[in-house]
């Protein structure tokens, strides 16, 4: 099944740091924009399978 998730990224000096929309606590970084999204995808693995039991997430509340 393909997921898409939002990110925040931005270009430093030699680096791309950067973190998923739903996780802003946990941050990765690149020296590219590829291994940036890498470094992203792995992070996703990570926080949403079973390795970090206590990860943070940011949800939408619908109102309607």
């Amino acid at each position: 099944m393909e997921t898409n998730e939002k990110f925040i990224f931005w270009k430093e000096v030699e680096v791309w740091p950067e973190y998923l929309e739903r996780f802003p606590d946990y941050w990765t970084q690149g020296e590219t924009l590829d291994e940036l999204k890498e470094n992203l995808k792995d992070l996703y693995y990570e926080l949403t399978g079973d390795f970090l039991s206590s990860s943070r997430h940011l949800g939408i509340l619908n109102m309607g």
